[in-house]
């Protein structure tokens, strides 16, 4: 839709009478107050509003009133601007994935993250590339939170230029009101038709049906407040999307990049390990102390204090991953790394979306955090024990990819391990940790449980590495059957990996 037909109502500047607007705001906020207890009641999903508009419209106070209007020990209100020292050195999406609504709340957020788009797309010099991957992120990030339970309503204030211009002389003329007028505010009427060119290329290239666009007409006071509140009304009575109709249909196929192929035929990953494969003991303790004495160089040297590090651990049950993970942290300093066992989600990591918790585990540059199973659990205990139904499981290759894009994106690296042993090594290990005293809390019955679904779970895991082995977040699978060979294989791939990006 052209700029100037989705624009074209709000720059008529409608207002409303003062005695009309009365009677319609205290039937709308009854009818808010109503529908915001019963989301909270409901808890199946949260509500993010994403406050945008021309500068000096008054989306501040109107957010203000919303809150006076609804219950706001619900609401919480998140303005976000320049990015400081430390978001910089994240993703672009960190801090906002960091500050989601749990399930059932409302969340309203100011200098969202289409601060960046809208700033590129206003330029005197705009960059198509830029902008492309900006909207194309964006999103991304708003698809999957609409599939994860986040309703997401977006709101642009617009108004006349006129009429922009004469409210920013109005605040300005009163000392009381002067202080609201930023220098930004001033520029908006000299550039106004830069500025409303951007904005419609924004609203055309980000509107979905996921997450749409409204337009609320802001220069008069009451017709702005009144707007908000229908929109966030009619927000809070919408039916939620249907998951069938979300599903992803892309991703479910083997990636050719990843596909091994004999003979026109592809072959499974685990098929293809070499299970025979020892080390000497002797050989083990030289080279584990050699590659251990160089990680410990790597992790301390000045080159290391801009380099954010991500290791992802998953495997077999009694594949060694614990092990392995002491040999390498054995090397580092306590302060710079940390290690995450991820089990069944909390009932504070359930109400926000799958991703959530892992984003908040993200390394700072000079930081590891340790993996000790991850994301990956969505397309494999979660699919095999159907915990996760078919259409998030299947579309979760296409969001693991992409959130590992964005960490690579940003700097980080990551490197993705699967320890992999055979099902009678599997069996001796396990009957080992029932004769040992030292070892008999390694056991569980869930582990015995999870072994008769091996060929389950070989299935899972080898559909998840055609589907999820990228050139940016390769797979390394191990062989675990010894465990000193996997150890020295798995420190060998950190250090190498490092060297290299020590290197650029």
């Amino acid at each position: 839709m052209p700029d100037t037909l989705r624009f074209a109502d709000a720059e008529s500047d409608p207002s409303i009478p003062k005695d009309e607007a009365k009677a319609q705001e205290a039937e709308l906020r009854a009818a808010l107050l109503k529908a915001q207890y019963d989301r909270l009641a409901k808890a199946d999903r949260s509500l993010l509003i994403v406050v945008a508009g021309i500068d000096g419209v008054g989306k501040g106070g109107t957010v203000n009133l919303i809150n006076e209007w609804m219950d706001a020990r619900h609401i919480r209100t998140m303005a976000f601007g320049p990015p400081s020292d430390e978001a910089q050195q994240y993703p672009f999406l960190w801090r906002y994935w960091r500050q989601l609504p749990a399930k059932g709340r409302t969340g309203i957020v100011f200098g969202s993250w289409y601060a960046p788009l809208f700033d590129a797309l206003a330029s005197k010099n705009p960059k198509r590339g830029k902008i492309e991957r900006l909207a194309s992120s964006i999103c991304d990030f708003e698809t999957l939170l609409v599939r994860d339970g986040v309703q997401i309503l977006k709101l642009w204030y617009h108004l006349s230029r006129d009429a922009q211009k004469e409210r920013t002389a109005m605040l300005l003329s009163d000392p009381e009101t002067s202080w609201m007028v930023r220098p930004e505010d001033r520029l908006v009427a000299k550039n106004f038709k830069r500025v409303r060119r951007a904005a419609g290329t924004m609203l055309n290239l980000t509107d979905s049906s996921l997450a749409p666009w409204h337009v609320i007409p802001s220069a008069d006071e009451r017709m702005r407040a009144i707007a908000t509140g229908d929109s966030i009304l009619q927000a809070l009575h919408d039916p939620p999307h249907k998951v069938s109709a979300l599903a992803a249909t892309g991703p479910w196929r083997p990636s050719s990049e990843s596909a091994s192929q004999e003979g026109g035929r592809r072959l499974r990953r685990l098929t293809q390990v070499d299970y025979s494969v020892k080390l000497a003991e002797n050989e083990y303790d030289d080279q584990l102390a050699h590659l251990r004495g160089r990680l410990a160089r790597q992790v301390r040297s000045k080159a290391f204090e801009k380099l954010p590090v991500v290791l992802v651990f998953e495997g077999h049950d009694a594949a060694g991953k614990g092990s392995t993970i002491r040999r390498i942290t054995h090397a580092l300093d306590a302060r710079q790394f940390r290690a995450v066992p991820v089990s069944a989600p909390s009932p504070e990591e359930l109400a926000r979306p799958y991703l959530w918790r892992f984003w908040r585990e993200l390394p700072a540059p000079g930081e590891l955090t340790i993996f000790d199973r991850s994301w990956y659990g969505r397309v494999l205990v979660e699919r095999v024990e159907r915990f996760a139904r078919p259409a998030e499981w299947r579309r979760a290759y296409q969001e693991i990819n992409q959130f590992e894009r964005q960490l690579t994106d940003s700097g980080i690296l990551v490197l993705k391990f699967w320890l992999a042993i055979t099902k009678d090594v599997q069996l001796e290990r396990f009957r080992d940790r029932e004769r040992s005293p030292f070892k008999s809390f390694k056991i569980t019955p869930e582990d015995w449980r999870n072994r008769e679904k091996w060929a389950a779970y070989t299935v899972a895991a080898n559909d998840m590495f055609d589907l999820t082995d990228t050139s940016y977040a390769p797979w390394h699978v191990v062989s675990s059957n010894d465990k000193r060979h996997a150890r020295v294989y798995v420190l060998e791939q950190i250090v190498k990996a490092i060297d290299t990006r020590l290197a650029q």
